[in-house]
């Protein structure tokens, strides 16, 4: 058996046109919304308005979807311009591994910003107590732990299988569905707990965020003001995010892994497209983060206190 040190990658497409179109196309969006991103997290902490518990997590959650798009990004912009687009076998568990630890823990916040919703809501005058600084720094941290715990348990199955070749993934990217179809075992029991570990956890989240989130949205319709518009639009902006970051997930993990035609564009949006929109679309709906934003640019960028 000869072990596999290297894999190499498909990519999008083979017509050297269509990857010098997808390159401009990936950079324009990247290197535009990218920046978006870290202007939140930057405005979250510099302005003492933006304190509250939901602009913490918020903040967090920008971090997260930059980390986690710049992990495919990068490689699959250069690799456009590669006849042969090459990762090392290492390289490859590595990009599993934060693939699976940043988006899992993304999951796991997005439950914690419900529960946010939920204090916030449901329990007004206790809210401060509730979501002290403290708990949502441990909810935070409980939320990286978790998603490290199960991004470690793919690369503990993934690492123990035989890889004699062919060495090929039908994607621009590691993920666990390529590589195991290129061991040299059969996988059905890894595939069978991949989907638990993966799938599963995708379904219930995305069924009980949503459940979670009509009983806020009912609690709501009740009342009426100008603070029950705000939290309908932060909670519409909730479940847009909610939708756009489990719905692929659910795609991709939450069923047999065999290969459909939509996977690689769905891998896009998932990994790249998606992450980088999340915080930005809620912000749009939201009016002190916005009106935040003006402030700090007239100070920094136009000179003006």
């Amino acid at each position: 058996i000869t072990e596999v040190t290297e894999f190499i990658l498909t990519g999008l497409s083979q017509r050297r046109e269509v990857q010098i179109f997808l390159f401009f196309l990936f950079l324009t969006f990247y290197v535009i919304v990218l920046p978006g991103n870290m202007l939140i997290i930057f405005t979250i902490r510099g302005d003492p308005h933006l304190s509250s518990p939901m602009y913490f997590l918020l903040a967090n959650l920008a971090f997260l979807d930059i980390w986690y798009s710049s992990i495919t990004a990068p490689k699959m912009l250069v690799d456009f311009f590669s006849e042969r687009k090459i990762i090392s076998f290492g390289g490859c568990i590595a990009q599993l591994f934060f693939l699976h630890f940043v988006g899992a823990s993304e999951m796991f916040l997005l439950t914690v910003m419900a529960y946010d919703r939920y204090a916030a809501i449901c329990r007004p005058l206790h809210y401060t107590n509730i979501m002290s600084r403290r708990l949502c720094t441990v909810l935070v941290l409980a939320s990286w732990a978790g998603g490290f715990i199960h991004s470690l348990i793919q690369v503990v199955l993934i690492v123990r299988l035989p890889f004699c070749g062919p060495n090929e993934l039908d994607n621009f990217f590691c993920d666990i569905i390529q590589v195991l179809k290129i061991t040299c075992v059969d996988t059905f029991a890894e595939e069978l707990v991949m989907i638990f570990s993966s799938g599963l956890i995708s379904v219930v989240c995305f069924v009980a965020l949503l459940v979670s989130y009509a009983f806020l949205l009912s609690v709501l319709k009740k009342e009426s003001g100008e603070s029950t518009n705000k939290a309908l639009s932060t909670c519409y902006s909730h479940m847009t995010i909610v939708v756009f970051m489990f719905g692929p997930a659910i795609y991709i993990y939450a069923r047999p892994f065999n290969p459909f035609p939509l996977d690689k564009v769905v891998s896009v949006f998932h990994t790249v497209i998606f992450p980088l929109l999340n915080p930005i679309i809620y912000t749009l709906r939201n009016k002190e983060i916005k009106s935040a934003m003006k402030k700090l640019a007239t100070r920094y960028v136009l000179c003006k206190l």
